[in-house]
Formats: structure tokens, C-alpha cells, sequence
């Protein structure tokens, strides 16, 4: 019997860091175990001309996940390590999220290079009037429009460091969106002024993390999702190491929410749960069918799946 315990991951940058650092944490909590890497390459890294903004058009659900999921269900690996907001709600049969580890900095960054400018009514005073923000998520668009009407919303596919190219080399592009997570994961830093650093920044680019009073993040954005087959002791134990209970109850609740929206990653739809002692609370913002509609629940902690399908119920 191999007792090599095998960590599947996609091969992008951002999704190698992380499986790095699941692989570092399993290590040092097991030294008497032996634990590999191995890559992926999913039908979301093949295709990478495809909307993500309309997936199902073109692509099938769970677009960075499914080819890990079917390793898992042949014995090829043990645990997956996904990036949580890429994890669909419906898993397939046989597989569970054995945990989810200690959530980073779940803001979105404002990243802009291309002329600062006031708009009327205050909000996003970086962004001039009419300009042209790229993002790939509907929940990001949905949230920017009612921030500000006159912006223009398009598409861009790539890493971070192609990103910022394009949005250093297009003129015509003003500005786009990401994760401060994933930034700060990639070993990016954002300076007090706003200056951005790290590998392969464009000069002049800036920044500005976005409060959640401006923009609520996706279900499960900044944790790190480990999806194990259902039933096997072996990597349960591995998982209660790696587990972050408090990061768990709240994704739980989003992911709840999202479930009882029935959607998926490409719907706007946004979430973000918190804890305080053994209360937890949600607050979640819905732009289905075009029409905005904001809820917030608190409860027991114990009742995190609970409270995240109240919140449905009130926003569909």
C-alpha cells in the first residue's frame, strides 16, 4: 500500500502557493507522514478565451474543480485544495470539504492606472467619469454599476501579472478588480499610498482596498478549501489539523446562501459571514433578475447552514 498522501491542485501560480502552503502545513503537523503535490489541469485553465461571466454558455459548472474531484473519486488523490470561492455548493457524491483554513483578507483591491478623476457623486473618486473597468465577475460588476452608473464594465481573462499589463498598456482601460487575498498570496504588497509592489507591477499602478461597505466579496473569497472523500479517517485526521473552525462556520453560511439561491460562481450574488463569540452573522447583497435586494441575519453560530438559507429565502 503507497501511504504517500497525494495534495491535487490546479498548476497556476496562485493555486500552487496555496497547495505549497496546505503541503508545509501538513508536514509540520504530521512529520512521520509522506505527502506529495500533484498538478492539474482543469477544463478553466484549457479554456481560456471562454466568458466567465456567462460559464454556462461555454463552459460546465465546477470549470476549476472538476478534474480534481475525479482524482479524488479514482484514488489519485486524497485532498484537494481549492481556491473555496471555485468550489461549487453541489459536490459530487462520495466527496465532502473536510475543512477550510484560516481566512486571509476577504476584500476586493481597486487597481487603476489610467487617469484619477472625482465622480459626482463621491463614490470611487479614483475612477474618472465613463471609465472602463475590467472584471470577468457579475458580482463585481453588479456592485460597481450601483457605485457608479456611468462606468463601463468589460471582460479580461489572465493572471494577475497579465492583468496588470493589460491594464497598463491598454489606454483605454482604467482599471480592474482583484482579490487582496490573492495579491497578498502571489507576494504582492500594497504600500500605505496605495503603490503596488511585487513581480512584474507596471509603473504607476495603484491601489486601494475597497471597505465591504463598497463591495461585498463572492461566497467563500480568501479561504482556502480542502474537498477529501467522504469517509476516510485517514485524511479526516489531516483535515482537523488543517481546519480553521471559525473560517468553516462562516463559508458554511455563504456557501448556504448561495445554495439557496441556486447559484453558482457566476451569479451576482455576494456574501460575507462573521463570528463573534458564538454568534455568527451574514450579510449578503442580490442582484438576480436586475434587481438589487440586501439582507442580514445574526444567529447561533451551531446554525451557520440555517442562516445562510434565511438569507436566501429573503433575497430571492
Amino acid at each position: 500500500m503507497n501511504d504517500t498522501i497525494v495534495i491535487a491542485t490546479r498548476g497556476s501560480a496562485l493555486a500552487l502557493v496555496q497547495a505549497n502552503q496546505i503541503l508545509d502545513a501538513c508536514r509540520a503537523a504530521f512529520p512521520d507522514k509522506t505527502f506529495t503535490i500533484q498538478t492539474f489541469k482543469t477544463t478553466g485553465d484549457k479554456n481560456l478565451t471562454a466568458s466567465l461571466a456567462n460559464p454556462g454558455k461555454s463552459l460546465p459548472k465546477g470549470l476549476f474543480t472538476k478534474e480534481l474531484e475525479v482524482a479524488l473519486l479514482n484514488g489519485e488523490a486524497d485532498l484537494a485544495v481549492h481556491s473555496l470561492k471555485d468550489l461549487p455548493t453541489e459536490l459530487p457524491d462520495g466527496l465532502t470539504l473536510g475543512a477550510a483554513t484560516k481566512r486571509e483578507d476577504a476584500r476586493d483591491t481597486l487597481v487603476w492606472s489610467h487617469g484619477d478623476g472625482v465622480a459626482a457623486d463621491g463614490a470611487l473618486p479614483e475612477l474618472p467619469q465613463g471609465a472602463t473597468v475590467a472584471t470577468s465577475s457579475n458580482r463585481r460588476k453588479a456592485q460597481l454599476l450601483k457605485l457608479r452608473p456611468d462606468l463601463n464594465i468589460v471582460e479580461i481573462r489572465g493572471n494577475v501579472a497579465t492583468r496588470l499589463r493589460k491594464l497598463k498598456e491598454q489606454s483605454e482601460l482604467h482599471a480592474t478588480i482583484l482579490a487582496a487575498a490573492g495579491l497578498k498570496r502571489l507576494g504582492y504588497t500594497i504600500a500605505d499610498d496605495g503603490a503596488l509592489s511585487g513581480e512584474d507591477v507596471p509603473e504607476g499602478v495603484k491601489t486601494r482596498r475597497l471597505d465591504f461597505d463598497e463591495m461585498l466579496p463572492c461566497v467563500g473569497q480568501a479561504a482556502i478549501g480542502i474537498e477529501i472523500r467522504e469517509n476516510d479517517p485517514r485524511i479526516e485526521e489531516v483535515c482537523a489539523k488543517l481546519n480553521c473552525a471559525e473560517t468553516l462556520a462562516c463559508v458554511t453560511a455563504e456557501r448556504a446562501f448561495l445554495a439557496g439561491m441556486g447559484g453558482g460562481c457566476a451569479t451576482p450574488v455576494a456574501a460575507r459571514a462573521t463570528t463573534e463569540d458564538d454568534s455568527l452573522t451574514l450579510k449578503a447583497v442580490s442582484f438576480v433578475g436586475g434587481e438589487f435586494g440586501d439582507a442580514e441575519i445574526m444567529g447561533d453560530v451551531d446554525a451557520a447552514v440555517g442562516i445562510g438559507e434565511q438569507v436566501a429565502i429573503e433575497l430571492r
